[in-house]
């Protein structure tokens, strides 16, 4: 088990290395494009410097995934964008968050809104925040891979596959407003010391996709064209380059 916190106000050098010495290794911040919350690259890199590991969780508005699958794939574009401007690692995860008291039925349009978030991430790992009832309810849907549950609207219950629990909300430490969390492996988390080594260069991925482009461009097939653009993007993807 790993002690970390979640926490809307940004990190400076001084905070993060007390909470470095209060025991924390990671603290979940904001992926989304702007506002107070919004994780920096400047942040990333002294909460990384500090020796904390970052967990990434989009979240614009509470009932967000209210929006379905339209929303999810919005949500999931804006995401890898913010991630590719901060530098996270591929293959780290991003968990979008259900930051309500989710009903069975409502559910649905919950499960369409992560599994589009999923889709629209294909470099990185997803997961998904909320209660024990969505974790539950997504898990069985297999809509992502990565789960953080919080305790509210829980009622006492926790999933035995989750990857995060926050356990306890609105705790006053080292000046700033946070919530508990504790880990259990596999968390998708990184920060900006790991390097990235990507198996292809993208000089020699530029020189392949012209040929998928052309085969692109010889069929009217949508199914051929979609295998075509899908191969592109896995060449994109090897190199470090962001997907189109």
């Amino acid at each position: 088990m790993t002690k970390g916190f979640d926490c809307s106000t940004p990190l400076t050098a001084q905070t993060a290395a007390a909470f470095v010495k209060d025991g924390y290794s990671f603290v979940a911040r904001y992926l989304v494009p702007s506002g107070y919350k919004a994780l920096t690259k400047s942040e990333a890199e002294r909460i990384s410097q500090a020796g904390l590991d970052i967990v990434s969780v989009f979240e614009t508005t509470a009932n967000r995934a209210l929006g379905g699958r339209s929303a999810g794939l919005a949500d999931g574009a804006t995401a890898v964008q913010v991630a590719h401007q901060l530098g996270q690692p591929t293959g780290s995860c991003i968990y979008f968050a259900v930051d309500f008291d989710a009903t069975s039925a409502q559910m649905a349009t919950v499960i369409a809104y992560i599994q589009a978030a999923s889709e629209a991430t294909p470099e990185y790992t997803t997961g998904v925040y909320g209660s024990y009832a969505v974790m539950e309810a997504v898990k069985q849907a297999g809509a992502c891979s990565r789960f953080w549950q919080t305790y509210a609207w829980s009622g006492g219950k926790k999933s035995t596959f989750i990857n995060i629990y926050q356990y306890l909300n609105d705790v006053s430490e080292n000046g700033i407003q946070i919530d508990h969390d504790e880990s259990y492996g596999s968390e998708g988390w990184w920060n900006t010391l790991t390097p990235v080594n990507y198996p292809l260069t993208t000089h020699d991925a530029n020189v392949i996709i012209p040929f998928l482009s052309a085969g692109y461009m010889a069929t009217t097939s949508l199914p051929a064209r979609a295998e075509f653009n899908r191969l592109a993007n896995e060449l994109r993807k090897a190199s470090g380059q962001p997907l189109q």
